[in-house]
């Protein structure tokens, strides 16, 4: 098979990176103006597509560690889009810079009563230079294990056989847990601490089955995407779309069972320091969002993707991606800004600014990074395993 190098996509990169310098410089107008509602915008929008991009390196790694050979043929687009870390990395830089303005337990001198509380007893944990020390070595670990599976990979594209293969197998197993609890610690650092009364050990997994269902839908678009432009045409067959329209399916029930567990459990326990959280998104603007996300993040995206023949149709399979993707952001967006607003949803034009720009500088690493490598791993030796994939 063919393994030159790809060199399209030069119009999609051009104009992804001119979205992203279009919409990241409205969203610092924003912050000019409004400078705390702009910057919570901004944390929403990192959280949303940091979590995707996290959430593909455990999908990558999750496809390794099963031997999986189906998906062998999506695996390029799949690895390049943890490679994203280091854009992470500057991307984070004004939540850093803005932690104060975020994190009650970051300015402790302004807090009272049970709040104050709260913060002290944990600030061995929550403390600014400890937090910056761990965002730093969160993206690093995703930085060396996504770099790591990459090379290999596109080593293998010129020195086949199966050592590379094995080598890519044993990091992944080994490193699943590890990426585990960074994801883990990562949620309860940027989101759970954003509201000193929830203390819920379940919020690492929550975060997790969001972002993966949004990963899976990405994965989708990437792939459909590919196909119509003619990198991958001929290659990916319904069986693959239809593999990846089952991750959806089986991940649109986990993140249910996993809210409707959390929910249980903080209910059952009845802990005065972590039913405010759900009291405060149970009243005002805010109460008709967990029915909504029950109806449209759940129940009707289930219905949908029961049909066989929806799953192997690139057109609308990709429809009902951009359909979940949309309520993952609804999703975080009711987790995180109940803190700021706790009377209700105040829509600002940053919040479509800031998730569209920080998307849009995704899509043109992504792009990036593509360029100059083949667009499928053309030496893996279970590639032709992929190719002829039908398990029905």
């Amino acid at each position: 098979m063919n393994a030159s190098p790809f060199t399209g996509g030069e119009r999609a990169l051009r104009r992804a990176g001119g979205a992203a310098v279009g919409l990241l410089l409205l969203t610092a107008l924003g912050a000019v103006l409004d400078p705390r509602r702009t910057l919570w915008a901004y944390h929403v929008a990192f959280v949303y597509w940091a979590g995707i991009a996290l959430a593909a390196l455990i999908l990558l790694m999750s496809l390794h560690a099963m031997k999986a050979r189906w998906a062998t043929i999506l695996r390029r687009v799949l690895e390049t889009i943890p490679l994203s870390a280091t854009l992470f990395v500057v991307l984070f830089v004004p939540i850093a810079l803005g932690a104060r303005s975020l994190f009650a337990w970051a300015r402790p001198e302004q807090l009272h009563g049970e709040l104050a509380e709260l913060a002290q007893h944990r600030a061995p944990w929550l403390n600014l230079p400890f937090f910056l020390v761990r965002a730093f070595v969160y993206l690093a670990i995703w930085a060396v294990v996504a770099g790591a599976l990459y090379r290999w990979s596109t080593r293998q594209d010129h020195e086949k056989g199966v050592a590379l293969t094995t080598s890519q197998r044993r990091l992944a197993a080994g490193g699943l847990p590890l990426i585990a609890v960074v994801m883990t610690l990562a949620a309860f650092d940027w989101q759970m601490s954003l509201d000193l009364h929830l203390a819920s050990t379940i919020f690492g997994v929550y975060w997790f089955a969001g972002s993966f269902l949004a990963a899976v839908a990405v994965l989708i678009l990437a792939v459909t995407a590919a196909d119509h432009a003619g990198i991958l045409r001929g290659l990916v067959r319904p069986s693959h779309y239809h593999s990846l329209g089952k991750l959806l399916l089986a991940f649109v029930v986990f993140w249910a069972y996993i809210a409707i567990s959390q929910y249980l459990l903080i209910w059952i326990a009845n802990l005065p320091e972590e039913v405010p959280w759900y009291i405060f998104r149970g009243q005002g603007g805010w109460r008709p969002f967990g029915a909504f996300l029950t109806v449209f993040q759940f129940v009707v995206p289930f219905l949908i993707l029961l049909s066989r023949d929806l799953k192997r149709n690139p057109r609308a399979l990709s429809a009902v991606a951009i359909y979940l993707l949309v309520m993952h952001y609804v999703d975080l967006y009711w987790v995180v800004m109940p803190t700021l607003t706790p009377e209700g949803p105040r829509p600002h034009l940053t919040d479509l600014t800031a998730v569209l720009g920080v998307g849009a500088a995704g899509l043109a690493f992504v792009l990036w990074r593509l360029r100059g490598r083949a667009a499928i791993p053309v030496g893996d030796p279970y590639l032709e395993d992929s190719l002829r994939y039908d398990p029905s």
